[in-house]
């Protein structure tokens, strides 16, 4: 018996309500809609499965891989042999204490802010639109139309990787662009409190109504993608540069730089994952010849080498 179906067993021993799936295709949870199977994944729907969860793989020997919504994720075609660990489908709570909001790492962002709409409070509006989840918008200090998470979010509560309660706040939470405290994968999020402002309810909605209207006019949302696919550099736009050296529409396979929004890569149909990775090999290599711009990923991978 090898160590993942020894930590399935564990699992189901120790954790018996814990959902467990053996060879998932990562097709079915990420955005960019391919990826190969993983070995295991966890689906707790407490931090208290969560952290057995972690105990479990660590005692083996076994590094878990935590993600979201996988918004921002391309999974390799041929699967990942490793131990995933999803917070999107369970670890879901919603709490709100004066102008203060608590929210699970597996709440999606348009969730939390129209919860926030709803109680009259102002601050998350640029969240609305973006399709990631709470544990992976705080990972990566989401942020969209002058808005980041970084701007509202006071509190952390995490696992440590050995599954230990811990609780990182203000500052050493180390936002900058893209980044944080967690962006290196060791800690899981569990959920995060956001800080927010007493506002009016039409005004708020009528803010997220724009956004929302002005995604739909410049982003390719009818296609699955991972949002952005680059980094902003420093002193430009990945979008303006692309476009410039004239990809707008390059196509590797099923895979394209979109037609609509160039800092986009979308799946027209049928791209893998190997498509993705070489178009976007294509953008990086023009775009530095041309311009002398070097352009860094912002999507994450799983299963590359």
């Amino acid at each position: 018996m090898d160590s993942y179906s020894t930590l399935t067993n564990d699992l189901r021993a120790a954790c018996p309500g814990l959902e467990l799936r053996e060879n998932e295709p990562m097709a079915r949870h990420t955005t960019f809609r391919v990826g190969g199977p993983v070995r295991l994944m966890a689906l707790p729907k407490s931090g208290t499965e969560a952290a057995a969860a972690v105990k479990a793989a660590r005692a083996l020997g076994i590094t878990p891989f935590f993600m979201g919504n996988g918004s921002n994720l391309l999974a390799a075609d041929r699967g990942w042999e490793g131990f995933i660990i999803k917070t999107q489908t369970g670890l879901d709570a919603l709490e709100a204490d004066g102008s203060a909001i608590t929210a699970g790492s597996g709440v999606l962002l348009v969730r939390l802010a129209n919860f926030a709409r709803e109680l009259g409070l102002t601050g998350l509006e640029f969240a609305h639109g973006i399709p990631g989840s709470v544990g992976g918008a705080v990972t990566m200090n989401a942020g969209a139309y002058d808005g980041e998470i970084r701007q509202v979010c006071v509190e952390t509560t995490v696992l440590t990787p050995e599954g230990e309660l811990e609780t990182v706040a203000g500052e050493e939470q180390d936002f900058s662009y893209r980044h944080s405290a967690f962006s290196g994968g060791a800690r899981l999020i569990l959920g995060a409190k956001f800080q927010l402002q007493r506002g009016d309810g039409a005004a708020i909605q009528a803010r997220m109504d724009e956004l929302m209207e002005r995604r739909r006019s410049k982003q390719p949302l009818e296609y699955p993608s991972a949002g952005s696919t680059f980094k902003r550099p420093a002193g430009h736009f990945a979008a303006a540069l692309i476009d410039r050296c004239g990809l707008k529409g390059r196509r590797v396979g099923g895979a394209q730089v979109s037609e609509k929004h160039a800092g986009f890569i979308v799946n027209r149909g049928g791209a893998t994952c190997a498509d993705i990775l070489a178009l976007a090999e294509l953008v990086r290599e023009t775009v530095l010849r041309e311009t002398g711009v070097t352009l860094e990923m912002e999507v994450r991978t799983l299963g590359i080498s």
